[in-house]
């Protein structure tokens, strides 16, 4: 497939700029659903096999896109209940950012508060990124596992794997992958747990999300919400019986296959077209954001580097500019995300000519009304 067919895929309205919040899905996704939905609704003699399927197709999926083996991965609803899973299944010491997305904190702390076996330890950043020299100067002999994004969702940094990787050493490194997979080509199998969902970048609708085990980080972790879909049972358990092995262990109940057929068909067709293709036509998209806001001299405070950044650019007008700023996105029809003094623009590959033209017509209202 290629990048062209890819995009004709979806369908968005022009102005749509909000991927890292939420992604509109796309034919694919829409007509997996669809089908799904009517096999359940006629439930003729033998279809309703096809439902049953779906878990082994999703985690091929997932597999196929992160280097871990399907039977490392084990489907989550969102990327909440992964992190819960993995938070509350640790024990020790475990260094993060404080200003991580607040799945990561709040699961950490759940963790903490309810069991008494896991310690966050909060890391200084740089100015909210994380990199792999401020994970080395705060390293104790005490940390057990280090937890990163692989893009922080208020600065778009896209965090160095590798780097990371190499000094955190034989500790667990856990990271939350939402805000990159599906767009960067990251090296995945770097990492000991990887965790993410599929409402945002993939496309694939609400639901739909996955939680990637190493061997050590499922020999490690406890599964402490491990429900009767967890055991080696065949078909119903009639008794309570341990938690199997493995990331399989990981899981509540049976799992929503409607669901899965959605995340397993976007997974599939961004295997179809490559990560590299979209991570580079994306790239191109990020810089015409980028120049158009240089262009109307609104500062960017997100990356400018390819290699530092992934789908997410920050502009931050003087704060006595920012409603006037998010007033004139807004009367120009334009989807964005503004927080803390900063709006948050995220395209993607399908980002058209009519919305740029939408994104100049609201950043040249916008310096109009500031240099009255």
């Amino acid at each position: 497939m290629t990048i062209e067919e890819f995009i004709a895929n979806f369908g968005e309205e022009p102005g749509y700029l909000d991927f890292a919040k939420r992604a509109p899905i796309g034919r694919t996704v829409r007509d997996e659903e669809t089908a799904m939905s009517s096999l359940l609704g006629r439930s003729r003699f033998g279809t309703l096999d096809t439902m049953d399927e779906q878990d082994a197709r999703v985690r091929a999926a997932v597999a196929a896109l992160t280097g871990f083996r399907d039977d490392q991965v084990v489907f989550q609803p969102n990327t909440s209940q992964g992190l819960m899973h993995t938070m509350f299944g640790l024990t020790g010491e475990i260094l993060l950012s404080p200003a991580e997305f607040p799945s990561n904190t709040f699961a950490v702390s759940r963790a903490a508060d309810a069991l008494g076996v896991v310690t966050p330890r909060w890391l200084e950043t740089d100015h909210g990124r994380v990199t792999p020299g401020n994970i080395k100067r705060q390293l104790r002999k005490s940390t057990v596992a280090v937890e990163v994004s692989l893009v922080d969702y208020r600065t778009g940094h896209l965090v160095d794997l590798e780097g990371i990787r190499q000094v955190v050493g034989d500790r667990l490194l856990i990271v939350d992958a939402i805000q990159g997979f599906g767009i960067v080509d990251a090296p995945y199998e770097l990492a000991d747990v990887v965790v993410a969902g599929g409402q945002k970048w993939v496309r694939a609708g609400w639901g739909t999300g996955f939680l990637a085990l190493s061997d050590r980080a499922a020999e490690t972790l406890v599964p402490v919400f491990s429900g009767w879909s967890a055991s080696d049972a065949e078909g119903t358990p009639t008794e309570v019986l341990p938690p199997t092995r493995g990331a399989r262990a990981f899981s509540i109940s049976n799992p929503d296959p409607i669901a899965q057929a959605r995340f397993a068909a976007a997974l599939e067709e961004i295997s179809a077209v490559g990560v590299p293709a979209i991570n580079s036509k994306l790239a191109e998209n990020v810089s015409r954001t980028i120049d158009l806001a240089d262009e109307f001299a609104i500062e960017v405070t997100s990356a400018r580097a390819e290699a530092e950044r992934a789908g997410i650019v920050v502009i931050a007008p003087e704060p006595d500019q920012l409603t006037v700023l998010a007033a004139s996105l807004h009367n120009h029809g334009m989807t964005s995300t503004a927080r803390e003094g900063t709006v948050r623009l995220s395209p993607h590959v399908t980002t058209d000519e009519e919305t740029f033209a939408m994104l100049k017509a609201a950043f040249t209202s916008f310096a109009s009304a500031v240099n009255l």
